[in-house]
């Protein structure tokens, strides 16, 4: 089992670690008892599943992608007919390749909220090494 950091389950979160500290004050995430203060993975796993479910609102779209990082677009990049979107969101940075068209009708600029939906049949699971 892994125990993380304050600092490290923050940065996972994409939250800062006095919003992480006040969820283990309010009962929100549970710590290992160590010192200093460490929270279980799976518990970590469990409320990074729960905020990812309620920032996801279904009723307005069916899809078969699992994968939806919502973020702040930090650069558009328009280049003739094709464009390059950065999406922020929390510690992931994510970039798409689309048409300028889609940016024009989806009004994209910097500072616009977006979801990244990623549908992908290979992904590739790493963890730190030893």
């Amino acid at each position: 089992m892994t125990d993380l950091r304050i600092s490290e389950a923050a940065r996972l979160l994409g939250v800062s670690d006095d919003t992480v500290r006040r969820w283990i004050d309010h009962g929100t995430l549970p710590t290992t008892g160590a010192s200093p203060a460490e929270v279980p993975g799976a518990a970590l796993a469990a409320l990074a599943a729960q905020r990812a479910a309620a920032v996801a609102d279904p009723s307005d779209r069916i899809t078969s992608a699992r994968n939806r990082f919502t973020g702040l677009v930090t650069r558009v990049q328009v280049d003739g007919v094709m464009a390059q979107v950065d999406i922020q969101a929390g510690p992931h940075r994510v970039v798409s390749l689309l048409s300028a068209e889609a940016v024009a009708e989806l009004g994209l600029e910097a500072g616009s909220l977006a979801d990244a939906v990623i549908k992908a049949t290979n992904v590739i699971v790493e963890t730190p090494g030893p």
